[in-house]
């Protein structure tokens, strides 16, 4: 499955946030968006998902403008995983994943033995079906995200959106996130998702876009976007890329901070 953003205009009322960004995702790749706060990288998000009306420009699967899909089809196609998710019912962890499969139930209808089963497959995968009888607010705020990870797997979409996932996130938690980005692109899931850590672009990505202020835009691989010239014109500090080698003989990079 493909996904293409093609010089997409979106943004509120008369005001363009993002004008003009063209991103092309295929299964199998994770797409890192970065960028400073304020560029319009949720906005971008809430336009891909069908939340906001886009002003020009398609987004397209496969083909297809999903401006034309309804709601529920784009549901069964694109998953979305959020900042953070607060919720004042005591549901059980289960429940909460078995939302997912909010888009192939009947609106009168009640969730099947399979939808259920789905449900506790996601948390299987992800690690923490041991949480599934546990009060959803009762648990950690890392616990919380990985369920609402499972709950965007429940739907089973082939397109991920993740709108900065490791926000929340103790260092642990964040790097057993990004094992799981990992690992569901490698079962052929296309991904796209925000982080303020450039390294993490470093760990999991197939390619990065950088949006920048005034709407300038970069799309590449990582090693040609994550550069200390594009962090510095982007985020206005100077940063060093540090290269070393890993206990496998592999070259890591990573981004070092250069205070003044």
């Amino acid at each position: 499955m493909i996904m293409e953003i093609k010089d997409i205009i979106c943004g509120y009322g008369n005001r363009k946030v993002v004008n003009g960004i063209s991103i092309t995702v295929e299964s199998g790749e994770v797409l890192c968006l970065l960028g400073p706060n304020g560029v319009g990288k949720t906005t971008l998000f809430k336009s891909l998902l069908g939340f906001l009306k886009v002003k020009g420009g398609n987004v397209m699967i496969d083909g297809e403008d999903i401006s034309k899909w309804p709601r529920k089809k784009i549901a069964q196609a694109v998953g979305y995983v959020p900042q953070a998710h607060n919720s004042s019912f005591e549901f059980k962890v289960l429940d909460v994943v078995v939302m997912g499969r909010a888009a192939y139930i009947g609106a009168m209808s009640s969730p099947s033995k399979k939808d259920v089963e789905i449900a506790e497959e996601s948390l299987r995968a992800l690690g923490i079906y041991f949480l599934k009888d546990r009060i959803y607010t009762e648990i950690s705020g890392g616990e919380r995200q990985m369920v609402l990870l499972a709950r965007a797997l429940t739907q089973q979409p082939k397109i991920l959106i993740m709108d900065e996932p490791t926000s929340n996130l103790d260092y642990g938690n964040q790097v057993r996130l990004l094992q799981q980005v990992n690992e569901l692109a490698k079962k052929g899931l296309a991904i796209i998702m925000t982080t303020h850590s450039p390294d993490h672009a470093f760990l999991c990505s197939s390619k990065v876009a950088l949006l920048e202020r005034n709407n300038k835009f970069k799309v590449g691989s990582v090693n040609d976007i994550v550069t200390e010239r594009n962090l510095r014109e982007a985020y206005g500090v100077k940063v060093s890329i540090v290269k070393t080698i890993g206990s496998n003989g592999e070259e890591i990079s990573t981004c070092v901070p250069l205070l003044n």
